[in-house]
């Protein structure tokens, strides 16, 4: 109590201004019709200011949980497009098994830099994750799992010398490979090229679905620069990966829902 009587006694004067002040602008508001409309559209302004800026704070936190939200959709309506991709009418899809699943994950930890790349994400064996699964992100093919542990799980990105997936041309579907070489995190390597097939740059490269990791036609990136062999034999070619890898924070892993019976069929094969 004192304290605040030293208070008053000490700042009466600026009290006092600050007082008459606002009964001085709630007199000309009430007097002036011009004023009051321009004392209202202040305060209007200011409000908005400051609803706004909550609203954006508001905003900031919840960024996380909504892009969650989004990565979750999208492995839904990827889930649906595979049931419609296997049937011809939508009406039999009702109680369809898609071939493919994809499950979201966050990547918690992804190297761009070295030799062989590797990108750790959120989710193992528990939430149905197993090795040589694929991993893509919204933009295109980003790596295959090599190890999973209860809760997480690592996989090769193709910034690796050991990732080589089978892509094929989108506009003639012929089959070639891509590889790594580094050290560009932007810039893949495609091999064995037939040299009657016709390349130029911006042509569009797609998984080809002759492996059980990836199916067909997911995007792997697009060609940069052709080039032909002066041996005659397979062609080569520099591409650019669809997937910004210096960027990778949500992506896709792809499950194969017909791996085991598919890798049956190989314990049929004859000895050659």
């Amino acid at each position: 109590m004192y304290n605040l009587l030293r208070f008053l006694q000490k700042f009466n004067f600026l009290l006092l201004f600050l007082v008459l002040e606002v009964v001085a602008i709630m007199m000309l508001a009430k007097s002036h019709t011009y004023q009051r409309s321009k004392i209202i559209n202040s305060s209007s302004s200011v409000a908005g200011y400051f609803f706004t800026f909550r609203a954006n704070f508001a905003d900031f936190f919840t960024l996380q949980h909504t892009n969650e939200l989004l990565v979750k959709e999208n492995a839904a309506l990827r889930h649906k497009l595979e049931v419609y991709r296997k049937f011809e009418y939508p009406v039999d899809t009702l109680n369809a098994k898609p071939d493919f699943d994809y499950i979201p994950a966050r990547v918690i930890s992804n190297t761009v830099h070295l030799r062989n790349n590797y990108i750790i994400i959120n989710k193992g064996s528990r939430q149905g994750i197993a090795k040589d699964m694929g991993i893509m992100s919204s933009s295109g093919v980003a790596g295959i799992v090599t190890g999973v542990t209860e809760n997480y799980s690592i996989a090769i990105s193709l910034l690796h010398k050991y990732a080589n997936i089978s892509i094929q041309f989108k506009h003639t579907d012929q089959l070639a490979n891509v590889t790594w070489s580094g050290p560009d995190f932007r810039i893949g390597n495609i091999v064995d090229i037939p040299t009657y097939v016709n390349m130029k740059h911006g042509d569009t490269l797609l998984t080809s679905g002759n492996s059980l990791i990836f199916p067909e036609g997911i995007i792997v990136g697009t060609i940069d620069e052709p080039l032909e062999s002066e041996a005659g034999d397979m062609n080569a070619a520099t591409m650019l990966f669809a997937t910004d890898f210096n960027k990778l924070k949500s992506v896709f892993v792809i499950k194969n829902n017909n791996k085991f019976e598919l890798n049956s069929l190989n314990k049929l094969r004859p000895d050659e």
